[in-house]
């Protein structure tokens, strides 16, 4: 494309996602976080397929990118050598209890605030400083030289995805792995949720989890093929909601000596994408807090997500979607420790007890439980 360079058309690609992201989540209500509040207080499980549905679309779409060579899916740092444990419990755990006390994740944040909602604002300004800080900032010290210096190398296996440790321990080609196992995993997820018939006849939760899916594939396809560029090479990424709001936040405050990216584009479309719907739908409307003591909660869990977002190298969407479609284990993992810190969370709001609500989640979380 010679009349357009290359980070133009990144940036242009991540505002046309990011939009797709707003509007999506926006009109059908996927909310991550909210999937996970209907299945731990009601057990209701519509919009908890609608999540795992995305996630299926996202890994089928991006192993067949990989089984084609296209996309450069193999250069994420996902499946690094590094595979970070610790950071993805602490951190992932950490994000969730956040999440329960805010009431949604970062991407939720962004669409809220589009809607009017001056309780997102300054959870966005609070996770996004955190965010920055966490990567970039004073508080990154903890995570260089704590979190990180535990994390295991993984070099000898020749990476962190799934069909790296099973190559590694049978000898098989890892090569030949991807995508049989991307079409496995992800047919049987698609499977379990169209196993529903409640499911299946809501149309909405389906075309949101579609949706979604393909945006993230979509992430990395744009990154993968535009961003391969030898004079000016950019890193293989897709959708993420936590260090990006920083940066957008850094952009904003040093605009004549910042770049705008593709993640920085893709939370500013998110934002307009669901303003637009908001406006559409005349769901516009100025949301406040109620007390003091609802805004204390709603700055610590954004604090709480944008230090252990950072430390997980991830939310929900940037490891529990793009993550996971790369058969990465670290996302796994993250995505795992976010539901129990959720979990952990909405108990402790119930309850008002840390203890009561660790007996909570020990009991729903044993066998049989």
């Amino acid at each position: 494309m010679e009349w357009i360079s290359t980070p133009d058309a990144l940036v242009l690609a991540g505002l046309g996602l990011g939009v797709v992201m707003g509007a999506t989540a926006r009109a059908a209500r996927f909310c991550t976080f909210g999937a996970v509040e209907d299945y731990v207080l009601a057990r209701k499980t519509l919009r908890l397929k609608a999540w795992a549905l995305a996630i299926a679309v996202a890994m089928i779409s991006v192993q067949i990118m990989h089984h084609a060579g296209i996309a450069r899916i193999d250069e994420v740092f996902y499946l690094g050598p590094s595979f970070g444990l610790v950071g993805a419990v602490a951190g992932g755990m950490l994000f969730g209890l956040g999440m329960s006390m805010v009431g949604t994740c970062g991407y939720g944040v962004v669409v809220r605030m589009a809607g009017g909602d001056l309780k997102a604002f300054c959870s966005f300004l609070v996770l996004g400083l955190a965010g920055y800080a966490t990567a970039r900032g004073l508080t990154s010290l903890v995570k260089v030289y704590v979190i990180d210096a535990l994390a295991i190398d993984l070099a000898g296996a020749g990476g962190q995805g799934i069909p790296h440790f099973i190559a590694w321990m049978t000898g098989v080609d890892a090569g030949l792995l991807w995508l049989p196992l991307g079409l496995a995993i992800g047919g049987a997820i698609i499977a379990f949720c169209l196993w529903s018939s409640e499911f299946r006849k809501s149309r909405r939760d389906i075309y949101a989890g579609t949706l979604i899916g393909l945006a993230v594939a979509a992430g990395f396809l744009t990154t993968g093929t535009l961003g391969a560029d030898p004079f000016d090479p950019v890193r293989v990424q897709s959708l993420t909601y936590v260090l990006p709001l920083g940066e957008s936040l850094v952009w904003l405050m040093t605009f004549t000596g910042a770049s705008l990216t593709f993640a920085i584009a893709a939370v500013i479309g998110t934002f307009f994408g669901s303003l637009g719907v908001a406006l559409r739908r005349r769901e516009m409307h100025w949301e406040g807090f109620d007390d003091m003591q609802e805004m204390r909660r709603h700055l610590l869990g954004a604090a709480a997500m944008g230090a252990g977002g950072v430390t997980a190298l991830g939310c929900t969407i940037g490891q529990g979607i793009s993550g996971v479609s790369t058969l990465a284990v670290t996302p796994v993992i993250a995505l795992g420790s976010i539901f129990l810190g959720a979990t952990f969370g909405l108990h402790w709001l119930l309850t008002g007890s840390p203890r009561e609500a660790w007996r909570m989640l020990v009991g729903s979380t044993a066998p049989g439980g």
